[in-house]
């Protein structure tokens, strides 16, 4: 949907970085890791497909371009604390695809930023968040 597997790959965010940043914090429920590496990326494809959470994640990518890279002294260049729009990007795409639990798991993938959410801006880096704290949380959903 709106081409968005392809703008996340412009942007360096392939869908093997997305599964293994969310296996970098996966707390096994029952399935072993192939597994859950397997039925994450399932979880991240249908995801992908979804209007909702590509439109969410198509406009982390443009307020990024806008108002990170495209902007010279941006001032939001160290995602500051009165920066809030990024996190509830984030918290909708989580919430979205896994529910309430899925925020709480949002905030394990915000502050522990692995994999490739270190190396995205303020806006990506909370948009990918969500969309793996949506998928790990309905998959532990799932297990239990």
């Amino acid at each position: 949907m709106f081409d968005i597997e392809r703008r996340l790959q412009e942007k360096g965010v392939e869908m093997d970085d997305i599964i293994s940043a969310a296996m970098e914090l996966y707390v096994p429920h029952g399935l072993d890791a192939d597994a859950a590496s397997q039925r994450l990326r399932e979880k991240v494809a249908r995801a992908l497909d979804d209007p909702n959470i590509s439109s969410l994640l198509l406009g982390a990518i443009l307020l990024e371009d806008e108002l990170y890279w495209n902007r010279k002294d941006s001032e939001i260049k160290d995602d500051p604390v009165f920066l809030l729009s990024d996190e509830i990007i984030g918290m909708a795409i989580s919430e979205v695809i896994g529910g309430t639990y899925a925020r709480f798991e949002f905030t394990r993938y915000d502050q522990n930023k692995p994999g490739i959410l270190a190396k995205l801006g303020p806006f990506l880096d909370d948009a990918v968040a969500g969309l793996i704290a949506g998928c790990t949380s309905s998959l532990y959903s799932e297990c239990v």
